[in-house]
């Protein structure tokens, strides 16, 4: 019973450093787009805005949790 607990909680936690690292890379590439954009769109600024919140929300819940992703 606990053991399958502890399965879980692993997976939840490799699920939430794997969705980190995809808006990190969907921040990085947004950011670039904007960079290089003459007049940057209004919904552009917001996808940017959206995606950089839900990346540092994010964060935030990895340190409450406390994991940490080991670089390979």
């Amino acid at each position: 019973m606990f053991r399958r607990k502890r399965i879980k909680k692993k997976e939840c936690d490799q699920q939430l450093l794997d969705q980190i690292q995809r808006l990190k890379q969907e921040w990085e590439s947004l950011e670039r787009i904007m960079e290089h954009s003459i007049d940057a769109s209004e919904k552009g600024l917001m996808d940017l805005h959206l995606v950089e919140a839900k990346y540092f929300y994010l964060l935030k819940e990895a340190r409450k949790r406390e994991i940490r992703a080991i670089n390979q």
